[in-house]
């Protein structure tokens, strides 16, 4: 492993390869060095095997590789003696110095604010998916083959919980009917465009992904049996309130779908005027209205085809923040060791577009 460390003067860092890519973790644990000076021990004795007839003895070298590889074995079995950044944040720079090594990439940045931790909090889901919908648009060619075991890891763990939990399928279907897209396109075009690894594995991946969309297609919605108040046993300017709390046209036609009521509430023009207001400038639906049978302006269908023009705005529970003072990137909640006087003026949201923009090179 190359030398990575805060300071070139410094010993460095010890680094284990994992299923996720290259890891830090913290020195060994006493137990560890305990069996780790047996195992130097052992590497300046003479081993002898065999019969009489058929002795083999292994030189001092041999020894010592032998050492070093049940070294190796030991440390990976022992887990429980690793700790893998502490710290939730990285420091983004685009110039090598004597204390810093190169630059960041997308696959340290993967590691270092632990993206297969932030799925399971319900808040950075919605933020981890899109940030992998763009990447599988514009920046699968240039990831590293760490950087691509990393993202098909986190993307199998999003599968593996929508399966489980049936949270928000929609969103990782069309994520997956991107990326395989693009696989499919990347893959006919080999030699023409830049694929790291080899075309088999990309092969096998897409085969993956085509599976985890049949299971999505397959996914059954569990019924809750539940002998309490429900939603539809809400007054109807409540359900209304909700139905106005949404930030997404198909999240409200899904709603429109379980209930008369909803259906109803869910067919209203101001609910999804107010929709348009909201994602969309008054010059941009000016100039694509859109009147109904009646003579009035057909707000709904307005919205899904300003959509095709125009994105719309993102919403998320919890982003990742950029501190301007110390250009650091980190989740909000978890801080960075910000040394600014006042450090809520130098935060920046960053949206999953501009998380790729900083590690573009």
């Amino acid at each position: 492993m190359p030398f990575l460390g805060q300071d070139w003067r410094s010993p460095g860092w010890r680094w284990v390869k994992t299923e996720d890519g290259w890891k830090r973790c913290e020195p060994f644990s006493p137990a560890l060095e305990d069996g780790n000076n047996q195992l130097n021990d052992l590497s300046h004795t003479v081993i002898i095997t065999g019969d009489d007839e058929n002795e083999e003895v292994y030189n001092t070298e041999d020894c010592e590789f032998a050492a070093k590889k049940r070294k190796k074995d030991h440390f990976r079995n022992n887990t429980d003696s690793q700790c893998f950044y502490r710290e939730k944040w990285i420091y983004v720079h685009k110039e090598s110095t004597k204390e810093r090594h190169g630059y960041c990439t997308l696959g340290e940045a993967f590691n270092r604010l632990d993206f297969s931790s932030a799925i399971q909090d319900i808040r950075r889901f919605n933020y981890v998916v899109k940030l992998l919908q763009l990447i599988a648009k514009s920046q699968l060619t240039s990831l590293s083959g760490a950087a691509q075991k990393n993202y098909f890891n986190i993307l199998d763990k999003i599968v593996q919980k929508v399966m489980e939990d049936q949270y928000n399928p929609r969103l990782i279907k069309d994520l997956l009917q991107d990326l395989s897209s693009t696989l499919c396109i990347l893959i006919r075009g080999v030699g023409k465009s830049v694929l790291v690894g080899n075309i088999n594995i990309w092969i096998c991946r897409l085969e993956t992904i085509l599976l985890w969309q049949q299971q999505l297609k397959n996914l059954q919605m569990n019924k809750q049996v539940n002998n309490g108040l429900t939603l539809s046993d809400l007054p109807l300017h409540m359900l209304n309130n909700i139905l106005y709390r949404f930030s997404d046209g198909w999240d409200i036609i899904t709603l429109g779908q379980v209930t008369p009521t909803l259906y109803m509430l869910s067919e209203d023009r101001q609910l999804w005027k107010k929709l348009c207001q909201y994602h969309f400038a008054e010059k941009q639906f000016c100039r694509h209205l859109i009147p109904s049978e009646k003579g009035h302006i057909d707000w709904k269908l307005m919205y899904f085809a300003l959509q095709k023009y125009y994105p719309i705005k993102e919403q998320y529970g919890d982003t990742l923040h950029f501190c301007r003072h110390c250009s650091i990137l980190f989740w909000k909640d978890t801080g960075h060791p910000c040394t600014a006087s006042d450090p809520n003026t130098c935060l920046m949201p960053v949206s999953p577009q501009h998380f790729i923009d900083l590690f573009k090179f």
